[in-house]
């Protein structure tokens, strides 16, 4: 049976935080792997970003245990810790990189992180073998600007720039985009279309259904606290809340609105 929603996950660096503010975009690589496993035992399974893409416009049919899993920003973490645990399960994956800082570092992070760390990025060589391991790769801008704020020509160069470079370095057309922050406006939307991309995903969470606007594609913040069973609920909610009391009122507002509950005037 065609699935009717499906949730994209999306994670960032995969390794160790050194503060609280790295723990909430960074997960320890046994959290990862635990992530993984439960969402194997539940039955679910996740696509290539070609196929999510197809299914959000009809064209395709998925399962209804179908998920998307992506990876913000291009660290070096996703191949030294995530590639092995994806491999070993034959799972595919999408990694949003920032086209001029390809084996480099995450330099925009230095004045946005308290303790002032910035992490290596993947380099060519380690795309190249991840490639061979069903990852796929695509834009997440040049600089990882915020585009809301660029002016007409920056944002033109964020977004045509970016497409341009890293069609360069894989050899094949790179048709996604991920907004940095998630943040985007009408301008931005326009831009990205005129500059070739087809879908581009936002950090709106919720779940994705047949005939969504492609630009705004939703995903669920997986933070580097959220366990096993947090991971789960947010799954089966389409939330960024993956707390049991969200689950609980969530379940019990259902359960009203079954019997009419607080419907009677």
């Amino acid at each position: 049976m065609n699935a009717g929603r499906i949730p994209v996950l999306m994670y960032h660096r995969v390794g160790a935080a050194v503060n609280d503010w790295e723990r909430k975009y960074c997960i320890a690589p046994d959290s990862f792997a635990a992530h993984m496993r439960i969402l194997h035992e539940q039955g679910m399974r996740p696509c290539a970003i070609e196929d999510f893409v197809a299914w959000l416009s009809g064209r395709k049919s998925l399962g209804d245990k179908t998920f998307l899993l992506t990876f913000d920003d291009g660290f070096y973490g996703v191949y030294e810790h995530a590639m092995p645990v994806l491999a070993r399960l034959g799972w595919p994956a999408t990694v949003f990189l920032v086209s001029s800082l390809t084996g480099k570092r995450d330099v925009w992070c230095e004045k946005e992180n308290p303790s002032g760390h910035t992490y290596p990025l993947l380099g060519r060589n380690h795309i190249e073998e991840m490639r061979k391991h069903g990852f796929s790769f695509h834009s997440h801008s040049r600089t990882h600007a915020d585009l809301t704020k660029t002016t007409d020509q920056d944002l033109k160069g964020e977004l045509y720039g970016a497409k341009a470079e890293l069609e360069d370095l894989l050899g094949t057309d790179v048709p996604y985009l991920a907004y940095p922050y998630g943040r985007h406006d009408e301008r931005v939307l326009a831009m990205t279309q005129e500059a070739g991309y087809h879908a581009a995903f936002s950090v709106q969470p919720g779940f994705n259904r047949p005939g969504l606007d492609p630009y705004r594609i939703r995903r669920l913040d997986v933070f580097g606290t959220d366990t096993p069973a947090q991971l789960r609920r947010k799954v089966m909610l389409g939330s960024n809340d993956g707390s049991l009391q969200h689950s609980l009122r969530y379940y019990a507002g259902q359960l009203a609105a079954k019997l009419g509950i607080g419907n009677q005037s």
